[in-house]
């Protein structure tokens, strides 16, 4: 079964966009209600006080009259207005209203008798409540004047104004943020739009370009885009075109190594294996096979030392680099090399390799150094007496440790010989480099030293000779692992 498709990444903000937008345009809505409620509700309360404060002045009574020095008992509470005013009293256009006058011990004085006095705070003159009656939602105001004696005014009305009023407000507000809202989503969108519009002109130009094209992105979609993200991502592409570029540069390079250098052996196995097929000899077929282990010998270190260079220029696009005792990988080198240089007659020496240095690089890296220097040393520094020294020394660059090697073999001529020999397939001149080696030793060296950070120097050595130095940066003093580094060789 097809998985769905993901939604488009525009869909996607959009979609967020505007689900923010209908959830503010609900909220403000919301509180656009209830702010023009309480603003509502005050102004109408606020009349109806009014109304309340307008009847108690009308209300006589409780006071005792005197004539000519003679008193008479007090005139009761009763309402001072005529039916007439009574009736402008409760005229409203779009309310019915209500009134009650009661007296201090509950009675009523005047008014309609539905309505209550409601509930009054002991220290309060008015109080606001709602009311049902009839099935009609009323809005009641009770008011205690303390009078002589005191009395209660109550005043109540229907609340269809209000009511009508705060839907016209609602009405009209939720209309006029639902057009912001739409002004807004729109404007959103089309600028959601248009800063995608460069992603998609991206993957445009990544999905049309042929699979061997793997140079760098126009500029217009990388460098100047419209924003950092877009230049971020057109940036990493580009880097991954260059890392994935390498890659294939150091296919293609084997291959072509391989294909040059073992041209000449195969040719030459091919001729001697031909020879021996012609002969009845059988000192010629054992001439002949030594010569075709030989040649075969030859071919198998030039595949070994051109796999290494492919893996040093792949090695540069991720290399970990940690803490490493330098001295202890010496000796480990040292001990292996040992019974092919006795057997070759050679001193084989060392020197500063009992103080610890510790330097950042790779193992793999630093071995592949030691092993490439003390073969060719081997093969083509071979002096009479034959003598090769490994020294280490720390001081002489800042920063840096110097892991020498050097021969008494015929040396180099000039700094440019030194240059020449870093080269691939180059060659010391036979009368002063021995051999026939196919020039890629010095050149794995230094690409292996290179990659650490570190550099490779080539020189004459004191007297006749060569000396081979590689600079490795030394590790941060600051380092724990550098207070006490394991050493498992003994000299």
């Amino acid at each position: 079964m097809d998985r769905p498709q993901p939604p488009a990444l525009r869909q996607r903000i959009g979609r967020h966009v505007l689900l923010s937008l209908v959830l503010i345009w609900g909220l403000g809505s919301a509180v656009v209600l209830g702010v023009g409620n309480h603003f509502v509700a005050q102004a109408f309360d606020r009349a109806l006080l009014d109304d309340a404060h307008a009847l108690a002045a009308h209300v006589r009574g409780g006071e005792a009259a005197t004539t000519s020095g003679r008193g008479r008992n007090a005139e009761p509470l009763h309402l001072d207005l005529t039916p007439r005013e009574v009736g402008l009293l409760r005229f409203d256009q779009s309310e019915t209203v209500w009134f009650a006058v009661y007296g201090p011990d509950g009675t009523l004085v005047a008014g309609d008798s539905h309505l209550a006095p409601g509930t009054i705070a002991e220290r309060a003159f008015h109080a606001f409540s709602n009311l049902d009656y009839e099935g009609r939602e009323l809005r009641r105001v009770s008011l205690r004047i303390d009078g002589q004696p005191p009395f209660t005014i109550v005043m109540a009305q229907t609340t269809a104004e209000r009511t009508q009023l705060l839907r016209r407000l609602l009405v009209y507000s939720g209309l006029a943020q639902l057009w912001l809202l739409v002004a807004l989503g729109s404007w959103l969108l089309r600028g959601i739009e248009r800063d995608l519009q460069p992603l998609t002109d991206l993957q445009d130009a990544v999905d049309h370009r042929d699979a061997a094209d793997l140079q760098p992105l126009p500029p217009s979609l990388t460098h100047e885009a419209a924003t950092r993200d877009v230049q971020r991502l057109g940036e990493a592409l580009d880097g991954l075109f260059a890392r994935v570029q390498q890659g294939l540069r150091a296919q293609r390079e084997f291959a072509g190594n391989v294909a040059h250098e073992l041209r000449t052996p195969l040719a030459g196995i091919r001729a001697q294996a031909a020879h021996a097929l012609a002969s009845n000899d059988p000192a010629v077929w054992r001439s002949e096979l030594q010569g075709i282990a030989q040649a075969e010998l030859r071919a198998s270190r030039t595949v070994d030392q051109l796999l290494a260079l492919a893996r040093a220029a792949e090695s540069g696009i991720a290399l970990t680099l940690e803490t490493l005792a330098l001295e202890a990988l010496v000796r480990d080198v040292l001990l292996r090399f040992l019974p092919r240089a006795d057997a070759l007659g050679v001193d084989l020496g060392a020197e500063g390799i009992d103080a610890p240095v510790p330097v950042r690089g790779n193992t793999a890296l630093i071995e592949g150094i030691l092993n490439n220097l003390l073969d060719n040393a081997l093969r083509y520094g071979r002096g009479q007496p034959p003598r090769i020294t490994v020294a280490l020394h720390m001081g002489s660059k800042s920063g840096f440790a110097e892991l020498r090697v050097t021969d008494n073999g015929p040396g180099l001529e000039d700094t440019a010989l030194a240059l020449q020999l870093q080269q691939r397939w180059a060659q010391g001149d036979q009368g002063l480099r021995l051999g026939q080696g196919a020039g890629l030793g010095l050149s794995i060296v230094a690409r292996y030293a290179q990659l650490m950070g570190g550099q490779l120097e080539l020189a004459a050595a004191p007297g006749t000779g060569l000396s081979a130095s590689v600079w490795l940066p030394l590790a941060d003093a600051s380092n724990p692992s550098r207070q006490s580094l394991p050493s498992n060789v003994s000299t």
